[in-house]
């Protein structure tokens, strides 16, 4: 999968974040087993192939978040308040979100076509976003108008966390590229993360775990995100 894109200019840090991180996750999936699917995931009920599919859809959100009726009176979410413990977390929602997930894993059911949609998904993606103009704002399914921009981030995020937890069901080592890397730290610890890094004698792809609920947190550790003024944002 070559997400170079020639033909488009990556405009931004999250739009890069977006490409590397993409390509990273589709080298994985690329080379999986058909068993490596079937394997329990981080995020119960779903599988490996599940999470994977969860993914996929949330990748493909910004065409829908672009599609939906604009608002131009209702104030502007960062990307911060967008995860915020609401109605998008709530029974309903997270109902919703596993059976879709499950969904599409049952019609996508190998890694080749998974990796195919990932693609294709991605590339649809990063199109509508390289050629949206400047300033862009969209509504996002849960009624959140954003800049796209802020929007792209987003999905940074559901792709780099899910990847660690993909990392774990499949029992490897973390891919997280360095760019997605920058945005997930600028965004979950801004401009403290190098310091906070060091205090936990941990490398980036550690301390996102970390602060995404990813792995335990020791008593020190806890103080120290505590003290350095850490607010953590709601996850799923």
């Amino acid at each position: 999968m070559d997400l170079a894109y020639s033909a488009h200019v990556v405009q931004n840090a999250s739009t890069r974040a977006l490409n590397c991180e993409a390509a990273a996750l589709h080298q994985v999936v690329s080379g999986l087993y058909q068993s490596e699917l079937h394997r329990p995931s981080p995020c119960p009920p779903w599988t490996a192939g599940d999470l994977l599919c969860h993914i996929l859809i949330a990748t493909g959100r910004v065409r829908q978040a672009l599609a939906e009726p604009a608002d131009d009176t209702a104030p502007l979410i960062s990307t911060a308040a967008y995860y915020r413990p609401d109605h998008r977390f709530s029974g309903v929602t997270n109902t919703d979100r596993i059976e879709t997930a499950q969904a599409l894993a049952s019609q996508l059911r190998d890694p080749q076509a998974i990796a195919a949609e990932l693609e294709r998904r991605c590339q649809d993606t990063l199109r509508l976003i390289t050629e949206a103009p400047d300033g862009r704002t969209i509504t996002t399914r849960h009624g959140d108008r954003m800049l796209l921009t802020d929007f792209t981030t987003t999905r940074v995020v559901e792709l780099a966390v899910h990847g660690l937890d993909l990392a774990a069901a499949l029992g490897r080592a973390a891919w997280l590229t360095e760019p997605a890397g920058e945005v997930l730290e600028d965004l979950l610890v801004p401009g403290g993360g190098p310091k906070l890094r060091h205090h936990l004698g941990c490398d980036r792809a550690g301390l996102v775990a970390r602060l995404t609920g990813r792995a335990p947190l020791s008593a020190a550790e806890s103080a120290a995100l505590a003290d350095a003024g850490v607010v953590r944002l709601a996850l799923g």
